[in-house]
């Protein structure tokens, strides 16, 4: 009887642990762009110190379009930096089902917005959210899981 009740709890344990691990942001993302339904980039989501960041894997250009293109509408030590390679997703944390109080950068024209993000259930999707001031002032894209 104690056998079956140690099984059963490590079993429990096992499952939760799986399923925390599928409700995790943590991996590669394609970016779509909400007008033309195009995937623009491969987005890799890491996580370190408590914190997730987001970094430009690769872009998917139109023929014509620099291949390697810089961030030239950028402040700071990004301005004019290679886009690919950057991080353009800092400072997220845990907050509930979702992950909220960092920033993220749009490389097309240079601003750094406020940012929150949420997966789906099933985890495939990730709702991007960025704003100004308010949560409301904003604009959210979906991307989705490219592992």
């Amino acid at each position: 009887m104690l056998t079956r009740m140690l099984v059963t709890a490590c079993a429990t344990l096992l499952c939760a642990a799986a399923s925390a691990q599928t409700a995790s942001p943590v991996g590669l993302w394609k970016s779509v762009d909400d007008e033309t339904g195009k995937t623009k980039a491969l987005i890799r989501i890491s996580e370190g110190g408590g914190e997730l960041r987001g970094k430009i894997e690769k872009l998917f250009r139109d023929p014509g379009e620099e291949p390697n293109p810089v961030c030239d509408k950028c402040d700071g030590p990004r301005k004019d930096q290679p886009i690919v390679g950057m991080t353009i997703i800092n400072g997220m944390k845990p907050d509930g089902a979702e992950f909220s109080g960092g920033q993220i950068l749009d490389p097309s024209n240079g601003k750094v917005y406020k940012s929150r993000m949420s997966l789906s259930e099933d985890g495939k999707k990730l709702n991007v959210r960025g704003y100004i001031g308010m949560p409301t002032f904003g604009r959210t894209q979906t991307w989705v899981r490219a592992e």
